[in-house]
């Protein structure tokens, strides 16, 4: 029986109250604003057509890692397979379903940071917005959803230690209870998305159970086995030899090499021919700052810095106030965040560092607060939240802009005139954007010609002119040609590994 309202703690209760609905409503807004451009924007033709092709090969009965190429685990593909089966396989859905997990990154952020408040916690949702809709667009990658699940396992978890600490008794103890094993079930869900999430997932747990009961620890598992358990029906499917050379000894082993790049970037250029592509739409920023590839430079040493900086404060105020709630709360987000960093230095290219910055930087407003809440004078811990807002409102408006606000002031204009950077290729009732105005008809004019020409059934092969170098794969055309299976496992191509002597 749930206890009455009257009776729960006040940081329990649900209350009408019109600031944190306009706080909501804010982040809720920022996320909105450049959607309707994101839907129509120029998408990466490989990695957007892999999750565009792979989960609907699924529904045609192929298995990840056994017959096509796939680096991460399968639950991304699963559960895009059935969101694909209940809406239809289509641009839109796939973007709709990455916005929805981008929304969950964020959101996820915000509630960790809301403990400090509205203030904090609605500019840990703007920042968030920042750095997640612009890095990648809305393609429906497992890393956001990874991360997603994450956060949000990392939430349950600490929501069930603060009923612990802060409620004590029966009611509590059983809301702990199940928010526990939902935190093990979301974590586990991260794992099957995204295996090599595991450090960060480890570190989280052990932030967010140490101290408590044998008991709890248990509990947590009980959500968290079973999911992971799902792998081994992937075993059974796959093949235990495919699983392994699948999720292990390719992204680890022979995958590194062909998609490293300099650590650290280069101070006045960008390494990777992908982050050229930024350069295509220059835009202006009315502040000061650095070029981009500088900003780039500089995101990637200042990343670990603030990473340490909020597992600094976590460590700091647990040792002061074992008690504290809030501090565990930032020692286990920046222990999170600390496990995801090899994320980012294994390729430091923006898009990596946002991925692993929408966790870390979007919750540093309430790590600066925490801060500044504990150090004199006075008046700067009654001023803490708007002090540490401030401060982090420095890092998208002049550190690095170029990855965050411009470009996301840019999607918002496109999405308020209509004039989107993206130029369609429709064939046979589906479309897909590319970013270049004279390519997109060429392939549109290939379609047209290739597409009557091939039966149902026929397999389609699509690769680099020269087998030799297998950068990249335009594997969006699979997704336009959906009656011709792909002639390859390799529907995402990588260097070191399709083009391999034996890769068949």
């Amino acid at each position: 029986m749930t206890a009455p309202t009257d009776d729960l703690p006040r940081w329990a209760r649900w209350t009408r109250d019109w600031r944190s609905a306009a706080a909501l409503a804010i982040v809720a807004v920022a996320l909105l604003l450049p959607l309707r451009a994101l839907l129509r924007y120029q998408g990466p033709p490989m990695e957007e057509g892999f999750m565009l092709v792979f989960p609907e090969r699924v529904l045609a009965g192929d298995a990840p890692h056994a017959d096509f190429l796939h680096l991460y685990g399968p639950g991304s593909l699963w559960a895009l397979a059935g969101w694909y089966r209940v809406v239809g396989v289509s641009l839109t859905a796939e973007r709709v379903f990455g916005f929805l997990q981008l929304a969950g990154i964020v959101g996820g952020v915000m509630a960790l940071a809301w403990p400090w408040g509205r203030r904090v916690a609605t500019t840990a949702g703007v920042f968030g917005v920042l750095l997640t809709m612009t890095a990648i667009g809305l393609t429906a990658l497992a890393w956001d959803g990874a991360v997603a699940l994450l956060v949000w396992s990392v939430w349950a978890g600490l929501r069930a230690r603060r009923w612990l600490m802060d409620a004590p008794g029966g009611e509590a103890d059983r809301r702990a209870g199940r928010l526990l094993v939902a935190s093990g079930v979301l974590a586990g869900a991260a794992l099957l998305f995204r295996p090599d999430v595991v450090v960060a997932t480890a570190l989280g747990a052990v932030a967010l159970l140490w101290g408590l009961s044998r008991s709890r620890w248990i509990r947590w598992a009980i959500g968290a086995v079973p999911v992971l358990a799902l792998y081994l029906v992937h075993l059974a499917i796959s093949g235990p030899g495919n699983v392994i050379q699948g999720m292990l000894i390719e992204p680890v082993f022979e995958l590194r090499g062909g998609r490293s790049l300099p650590r650290p970037p280069s101070w006045d250029t960008f390494d990777g021919a992908l982050q050229k592509v930024a350069l295509l739409r220059p835009q202006d920023w009315p502040l000061p700052a650095l070029e981009s590839p500088q900003q780039a430079y500089v995101w990637f040493w200042l990343l670990p810095l603030v990473t340490l900086f909020v597992v600094g404060v976590g460590v700091w105020r647990v040792r002061a106030e074992p008690t504290s709630w809030r501090a565990r709360v930032v020692l286990t987000v920046g222990l999170v965040g600390l496990g995801l960093l090899p994320q980012a230095f294994q390729r430091p290219d923006t898009t990596h560092l946002a991925w692993v910055s929408c966790v870390t930087f979007a919750f540093l407003p309430a790590a600066v607060a925490e801060l500044f809440a504990h150090l004199p004078p006075a008046r700067l811990r009654r001023w803490a939240p708007t002090a540490a807002c401030a401060v982090v409102a420095l890092l998208p408006l002049a550190v690095i802009p170029h990855f965050t606000s411009r470009t996301y002031v840019d999607l918002v204009q496109q999405s308020a005139d209509g004039d989107v950077f993206g130029y369609p290729v429709t064939y046979d009732g589906r479309t897909f954007y590319l970013g270049a105005r004279d390519i997109a008809p060429a392939a549109e004019r290939m379609l047209r010609e290739i597409g009557p020409q091939m039966a149902p059934g026929e397999t389609l092969f699509v690769g680099t002119a020269d087998l030799r170098k297998t950068p990249y794969s335009d594997a969006y055309l699979y997704y336009l040609l959906p009656d011709q299976p792909p002639a390859t496992r390799y529907i995402e191509m990588d260097p070191g590994m399709a083009n391999a002597p034996d890769s068949g």
